[in-house]
């Protein structure tokens, strides 16, 4: 039985996040070639024209800014054989499902993805990686194609429709980022040596959008439907609070101005926060641990050099694995779980040997 042909991906844009998806695909020997003709892409995944990379491609990845995929679409659409899936991976996914239905409609299959990831949280190692993609009644088969092709990468999937997933993305995604955006340009600082804790994972937020997709903040709030209801709600709720505290005395108490009151976590909150604080004492044992772990990769890194042998041990890295599943499975713990853990130290521990 002769073996089946890897999996191939075209990616249709080579910024940060399909630099960021060649690298998960090539690391599970998925074929990628890139086109960007704005973009410098390395030769051995460099595809000359939108021609030469559809080419023989079972998945095409639309990694472009939102603003682009209607364009990118127009463009592509001459090129699709009927058995070629395309998929985008942007953060909105209403108005790319209808560019998508109206360009591709029912004879070129099409499927809306959201990776809730981004290239900074692949290079911390943070997993689960989840992606969302979107059901489909017109394109059923190519839906568990690419819920398989995630896999594949290593990802879990959820299954939300463009509108439910919208909506949420407006409450969480995009108010992220409008606050953080307005934090900062009232000068908030996010490095201040005595902000007390209440800020600090605030702090944490606004570094963490600065990092990771900062350049999102128009395309959030201009292609999500949701989005500028959400915004009008949050100004209407900072303005009655504003009102209440200009119109309130000193002696007011929050009972008597409910737009003022916070609510609390009730009775657990002393039992909550001490347990979050001996959570974070064993998450700095934990980096003190990789710490030490780290030098002993780089350690095995010069006797590995000595012997001319390669970085990666593939059959080392099963065994830790097994036995990693094995003493968890004793300690009680979720032995699939424990396996997704050590994983991501083993990546961990090639890029300190890289």
């Amino acid at each position: 039985m002769s073996p089946s042909p890897p999996i191939s991906v075209g990616l249709l844009g080579y910024g940060r996040f399909g630099r960021a998806f060649a690298d998960l695909g090539r690391a599970v020997d998925v074929s990628v070639r890139a086109f960007d003709p704005l973009t410098s892409v390395p030769e051995a995944l460099r595809a000359a024209s939108l021609r030469e990379l559809v080419a023989g491609t079972r998945f095409v990845v639309l990694a472009v800014p939102l603003e682009q995929v209607e364009g990118a679409l127009t463009a592509l659409a001459p090129h699709l054989t009927p058995g070629q899936v395309v998929l985008d991976v942007g953060s909105v996914k209403v108005m790319p499902s209808e560019a998508m239905s109206r360009l591709l409609g029912s004879r070129r299959p099409w499927v809306a993805t959201h990776p809730l990831f981004g290239p900074a949280s692949l290079a911390r190692g943070e997993r689960p990686l989840r992606v969302v993609v979107c059901p489909s009644d017109t394109h059923p088969g190519a839906v568990t194609e690419v819920e398989q092709l995630y896999r594949t990468l290593g990802c879990e999937t959820l299954a939300v429709s463009a509108e439910a997933h919208d909506q949420e993305m407006a409450l969480t995604h995009a108010l992220t980022f409008f606050v953080a955006k307005g934090m900062l340009d009232v000068g908030v600082p996010t490095d201040s040596s005595y902000a007390p804790p209440s800020f600090q994972g605030m702090a944490r937020t606004i570094e963490a959008v600065r990092v990771d997709a900062g350049h999102l903040l128009p395309a959030l709030h201009r292609f999500n439907p949701f989005a500028a209801g959400v915004r009008e709600q949050l100004l209407r709720a900072l303005r009655e609070i504003d009102v209440a505290l200009r119109a309130g005395s000193s002696e007011l108490q929050p009972s008597e101005a409910p737009s003022l009151a916070i609510p609390d976590l009730g009775a657990l909150s002393p039992a909550l926060r001490e347990t979050r604080e001996l959570i974070d004492e064993l998450d700095q044992e934990l980096l003190a641990v990789l710490a030490r772990r780290a030098v002993l990769s780089r350690r095995a890194l010069a006797s590995k050099a000595a012997l001319g042998a390669e970085v990666q041990d593939r059959a080392r890295e099963t065994r830790v694995l097994e036995t990693r599943r094995r003493w968890a499975e004793e300690r009680g713990l979720d032995p699939d779980d424990i396996r997704d853990i050590f994983e991501a130290i083993l990546r961990f521990s090639r890029s300190v040997q890289g």
